[in-house]
Order: C-alpha cells, then sequence, then structure tokens
C-alpha cells in the first residue's frame, strides 16, 4: 500500500518508489485547490510507481482523473518521469520553468547517437582513461537510451510570479544550480501547525535534509556557453536562507523546519570542499584526476561506471567555481586541460 501523510493545510504527500535508487522514493505533493488537486512533482516512469502514485492518491480521497494540473520542480525522471502519463489520464496541465523546457525539447529532438557521441568527445576532453571511454565510443552506432520522450510541458513557471492555483498562494522561486531551471515553491500562507516563520517551502531537490544535491555541469551539446553551476547553486540556497520558511517539504527523505539551519551547513559544506579541492592543485591535474582524488561516499573504486561520470562533472563544476574565484586556472596548452592552485 502506497505510503501518504497528511502535512494539513491541505498538503498531502505519497512517497513514489525510485527502481534501482538508493534515493529510494520521491515525496510527491498533493496540493488541494478550488478546481481540483494538483501535484507537485509526480515520480518516475515506471508501471511500479504510477500504481504506487494512483494508490497514494486513492488514499489521499482522490485520483489521477481529478487531478486539476503538475508543477515539476526540475526536469529529472524522478520527478518529471510520470507527468505526461497522469496529463493523459486528467487532462491536466503541466508547468515548468523555462530552461528546463528547453531541456526537455532538446532530450526529445536529441538521437541519442549525438549524446553518446558528445558524451565520449567529453570524458576524453577531462582525461578519462581509454578504458572509460570505451565503451561509450561502442555503444553510440547501435545506442538507445530510456527516457529521451519526456513530456512537454504547457505551461511556464515564472519565476516571482504566483502560479495559477485558485484558492491558494504558490509563489515560484528559481533556484537553478542542480538544474538551470529548478524551482522552489513558496507557499505563502500561515503553517497549520503555527510554526514560527514564513509559510512552507516545497524545495524538490534544492534544499534536503541529510543529503547534498548533485551539482554538475549544465550539458548542451550545441551550447557553448561557460556556467557556473555551483555559483547558482550557492546564491540561490542563499535567497532559500533569507526567506526563512516555517517548515521546508523536500523531494526526498522528509519534511525538516530551520532551513536557514540547512542551509548554512550546505554553504559550509561547499566552501570546505572548495578548499580541499584547491589543496589538490598544488599539481596540475586533469578534471578526472581530480575526481579520483575527492572524497565522496565510497571509495573510487567501489564507484560503478554511470556514476563516475556524475562525479566528474562534479568536479568540473567544483573546478569551474574556483577559476571563477580566481584561486585555481587552467593550464595553458594542456590536453587533456589540467588545472593548477593560484
Amino acid at each position: 500500500m502506497a505510503e501518504t501523510a497528511d502535512h494539513g493545510g491541505g498538503v498531502r504527500s505519497i512517497k513514489v518508489f525510485i527502481p534501482d535508487n538508493p534515493l529510494g522514493h520521491t515525496l510527491v505533493y498533493v496540493v488541494d485547490t478550488d478546481r481540483g488537486p494538483v501535484l507537485i512533482d509526480t515520480g518516475w516512469d515506471d508501471p511500479a510507481s504510477w500504481d504506487t502514485l494512483a494508490e497514494g492518491l486513492a488514499g489521499c480521497g482522490t485520483s489521477v482523473d481529478e487531478i486539476h494540473g503538475v508543477v515539476v520542480t526540475h526536469h529529472h525522471p524522478d520527478h518529471h518521469g510520470l507527468s505526461g502519463k497522469v496529463r493523459e489520464a486528467s487532462g491536466s496541465w503541466i508547468a515548468m520553468h523555462a530552461a528546463d523546457t528547453a531541456i526537455v525539447r532538446r532530450t526529445r529532438e536529441t538521437r541519442p547517437g549525438r549524446w553518446f557521441s558528445y558524451m565520449t568527445a567529453k570524458l576524453i576532453t577531462v582525461g578519462a582513461p581509454e578504458e572509460h571511454v570505451a565503451p561509450l565510443r561502442d555503444a553510440a552506432p547501435r545506442s538507445t537510451l530510456p527516457g529521451f520522450s519526456p513530456a512537454l510541458p504547457d505551461r511556464e513557471i515564472v519565476p516571482g510570479e504566483l502560479l495559477d492555483l485558485p484558492g491558494r498562494r504558490l509563489r515560484a522561486i528559481w533556484t537553478p544550480g542542480h538544474t538551470p531551471g529548478h524551482v522552489c515553491l513558496h507557499l505563502e500562507e500561515q503553517h497549520p501547525s503555527q510554526l514560527p516563520g514564513n509559510g512552507r517551502l516545497f524545495s524538490g531537490d534544492h534544499l534536503l535534509p541529510e543529503i547534498t544535491p548533485h551539482i554538475g555541469l549544465y550539458e548542451d551539446p550545441d551550447d557553448g556557453t561557460i556556467t557556473d553551476p555551483l555559483g547558482d547553486y550557492l546564491d540561490s540556497l542563499e535567497r532559500i536562507g533569507r526567506l526563512a520558511p516555517a517548515e521546508v517539504l523536500p523531494a526526498h527523505q522528509y519534511v525538516f523546519t530551520d532551513g536557514p539551519g540547512r542551509v548554512r551547513e550546505l554553504l559550509d559544506h561547499h566552501e570546505e570542499r572548495l578548499t580541499g579541492l584547491r589543496a589538490l592543485l598544488v599539481e596540475p591535474l586533469t578534471p578526472w584526476q581530480v575526481a579520483e582524488r575527492m572524497e565522496w561516499n565510497r571509495p573510487w573504486a567501489q564507484i560503478p561506471y554511470g556514476s563516475r561520470n556524475i562525479a566528474v562533472s562534479e568536479a568540473e563544476a567544483h573546478l569551474r567555481r574556483l577559476v571563477k574565484l580566481g584561486r585555481a586556472e587552467a593550464v595553458p596548452g594542456t590536453e587533456p586541460v589540467t588545472y593548477v592552485a593560484v
């Protein structure tokens, strides 16, 4: 049976299963409005996840076909995966920030072979060894990838504006970093249990009680813009800290209070990580070598193949932040490129 929780004030949550993922589940929120329930995120596109969502909605006293709208915090498949099926079943709208809608559109239009070729070239550039690159190169000609047809949203979430939810005051806050179009959603209503603070915050993956979201480079094979995702994330964190919500309703783990305290912990964590990374750069290192030396939740030798790609992207994001801060620089003429502290 699906696990649900009532958070008061017309807000409930459903734990929707994520297959083969240590996170375990996505917390899908059901928000009552004058035109019917609205979902914040929908969960992974998997038959078991769909069944869990449907059971959970029944447990909340509603059903999939009664859903009025879907508000997506960001495009990742554990959040946006079931949105299309909900829309098909209910006729609901799907809303997403324009930056992530652009990623959805590009994903739908990009042939898997193009993506494999891009990743192959990128890994060579960061200094990945041949044994890591070879499987991607070999897979490209016959490649297929799951999740390459995510639902295209039909409404835009505009930062700073109230969403069109009759009877509710839900304001969008743009919080890039985890993705370029990630949004948090501020419920500007008094907390139902009168907790002190400024309303409630649906934080997606931006602010989680015990884990740090992945911050890697924004990947676009056709855009050479030099972005700074970690800088975006840290700036976004500070904005959320100043908001001081009474309660935070994240997309994973559990609901918690003291959002500003958690923000401070995350800011300190990333500053420590940047300081430690700069200490590694006493000698020139490629992004791959940096990733091998960084601290992860397990030794590098035990990190699975796909997770190593994610780790390298996170290492690149931290390197890019150090460069922007003037604390490191690329060594001219190196190929693959190396970085050194300054």
